[in-house]
């Protein structure tokens, strides 16, 4: 029996007790996914409402989240693939889930994933990274605390720098800036 895969969920490794199924692959498995399958987007969207709440999907990084919309109250899991480091689609994809459709559940970067990229993958909304294989986890979980301030508004801290400073000074320092 081999190891489970480990991936980084909310700051911490553990164990994936997710199986990601490629495209069409659910054909080959059976009629019915098992729970906690992460299904390719066209295999999700053609299950019943009720099947989609025991399963994940999976986005590439040109799909529209817009197509999930409908269905985000009932998705425990959403896997975003970077097909490989350099493509940032997957940044917005997980941006837009967050702030405009209001995605609560686990938000997973899978792919050509980094340690160079969790702190800013975290800054969009995601909470989960699989690693490439050939990555060191355990050094890229401590990464996701490298920076201790940010100045921009992101998805995990919506406001900038300049905003967060502003509410401490005093109402005389302040009108001194303006």
């Amino acid at each position: 029996m081999s190891n489970p895969a480990k991936i980084i969920r909310d700051g911490v490794v553990v164990d994936d007790d997710w199986t990601l199924l490629a495209a069409r692959e659910l054909d080959q498995v059976a009629t019915r996914p098992a729970d906690k399958s992460i299904l390719a987007l066209s295999d999700f969207l053609a299950l019943p409402a009720a099947e989609q709440q025991r399963v994940g999907v999976w986005l590439d990084s040109h799909h529209d989240p817009a197509l999930l919309a409908q269905a985000l109250p009932r998705v425990a899991l959403i896997a975003i693939n970077f097909p490989k480091f350099t493509d940032g689609r997957g940044y917005s994809i997980a941006s837009t889930l967050r702030s405009r459709f209001g995605y609560r559940g686990e938000l997973r970067a899978i792919g050509d994933v980094l340690q160079d990229q969790l702190f800013y993958l975290q800054r969009v909304g995601f909470n989960a990274f699989a690693l490439r294989a050939d990555k060191d986890i355990d050094s890229a979980v401590k990464s996701l605390g490298d920076f201790s301030e940010t100045y921009q508004g992101a998805v995990d801290q919506p406001l900038p720098l300049f905003r967060r400073r502003s509410g401490t000074l005093s109402t005389a320092a302040h009108e001194l800036h303006y």
